[in-house]
């Protein structure tokens, strides 16, 4: 959209007068231009080896990854179907230079053809040198405004309400991020990207929910969303209402311009989880900044076969990434958001093998990563097994 750099431009300028300083108490909230990087993590285009604990039988030729499913039972609160959610799709996205007064808010509902008006926070947050345009919302009060494959989706607003983020589709792929990552905000909270979506807001990279739009500083009341008579309102109307310095995109551009008018492109929603494996092994990676995912996927293959020998090992270790249950109870974590760490669950599995290793420091590579790997399995055989399969994928993926 031609009126995308400049919304852009009003977005940063809006967080720019938000940034709270360490001695205030708040949190620093940085603007640019530049790609997600991830939490205690790192950006997603660059990972580095990581490893789990444990040794398993001889391994066959290492399967492709991109075809191999992770199996896990379902999260619970993730599934089609909805409360009956009545859509009613934003025609116009407005973002002011300040809250927007209720007043205003008024006059705004009384423009010709707008029939629903919502204002909500706005803010951007830089990570790892690239900056998000965010809405801050309330789920239940924002689901309207989103597609109906969207609105009908509970794991969406189930991911809003823990805190984690929903990325617009196009952004996934812009930005290179993975389903299931996990990504630091720089001077802030760690993200997890819980699901995608084609959210039709142009501009806009994500959603939140409104609790953790304050605790970053996330400008209140300046994005302003109008429903109505699709390609009838007015943007100059709108414009004139908010100021000068606001700026109006219209998202309902082919309807004001039938000729150009095409079928509606199918949405999409993805939520939950990595698809493959190798999708899970680059997501886990993001927990470690430095650590590759072709370690974890080495580590992987050779402790059970990417899941295809799961245990109880001779030594009583569990699960796809052969964890002692000891060591689970320090390192394992929640990787999928339903609420446990399940040691045989490869969505909690390979990212608490991620978590172990890089307590270990095998984020800082080289024999900080070959120690990090040996404390894994007590074998220097194992890492340089580990080490040669891990070379292997990263040849193969290239």
């Amino acid at each position: 959209m031609s009126g995308l750099p400049s919304f852009r431009a009003v977005m940063l300028m809006v967080a720019a007068v938000l940034v709270v300083t360490a001695a205030a108490g708040g949190v620093v909230v940085v603007l640019g231009e530049d790609l997600v990087g991830t939490a205690q993590e790192q950006p997603v285009r660059r990972f580095r080896p990581q490893q789990t604990p444990q040794q398993a039988p001889q391994q066959s030729p290492a399967p492709r990854l991109d075809e191999m499913v992770p199996t896990a039972e379902p999260v619970k609160d993730f599934g089609e179907g909805g409360p009956g959610i009545t859509v009613t799709p934003p025609r116009v996205l407005a973002v002011a230079a300040g809250t927007v007064p209720k007043q205003t808010r008024f006059r705004l509902g009384e423009l010709a053809h707008v029939q629903k008006v919502a204002v909500v926070d706005a803010g951007a947050v830089k990570v790892s040198g690239t900056s998000l345009n965010l809405l801050a919302v309330d789920p239940a009060e924002f689901r309207s405004w989103t597609p109906q494959p969207v609105a009908d989706q509970p794991a969406v607003w189930s991911a809003l309400t823990r805190g984690e983020l929903v990325a617009d589709a196009d952004a996934m792929k812009k930005f290179g991020m993975i389903l299931g990552a996990v990504y630091q905000v720089d001077g802030g909270p760690r993200l997890r990207v819980a699901a995608s979506a084609s959210l039709r807001l142009h501009g806009v990279d994500g959603l939140i929910s409104a609790d953790l739009g304050r605790s970053l500083g996330f400008a209140q009341g300046v994005a302003v969303l109008l429903h109505g008579k699709e390609g009838e309102i007015s943007q100059a109307g709108v414009k004139k209402l908010l100021g000068k310095r606001s700026q109006v995109v219209v998202l309902d551009a082919a309807a004001r311009t039938p000729k150009r008018r095409q079928p509606p492109a199918r949405q999409q929603v993805t939520v939950g989880r990595p698809g493959s494996y190798l999708e899970l092994y680059k997501a886990a990676a993001t927990r470690c900044p430095g650590l590759s995912w072709t370690v974890l996927a080495a580590i992987g293959q050779v402790e059970s076969g990417h899941g295809r020998n799961n245990g109880p090992s001779s030594a009583g270790a569990l699960g796809p990434m052969q964890f002692m249950p000891a060591t689970w109870k320090h390192y394992g974590v929640d990787g999928d958001g339903d609420g446990k760490k399940d040691i045989w669950s490869p969505y909690d599995a390979v990212p608490g093998a991620a978590n172990y290793l890089c307590a270990n420091k095998a984020g800082q590579g080289g024999e900080r990563l070959r120690k990090a790997i040996w404390f894994y399995n007590h074998s220097w055989d194992y890492v340089n097994k580990v080490m040669s399969i891990a070379d292997a994928y990263a040849k193969a993926y290239a």
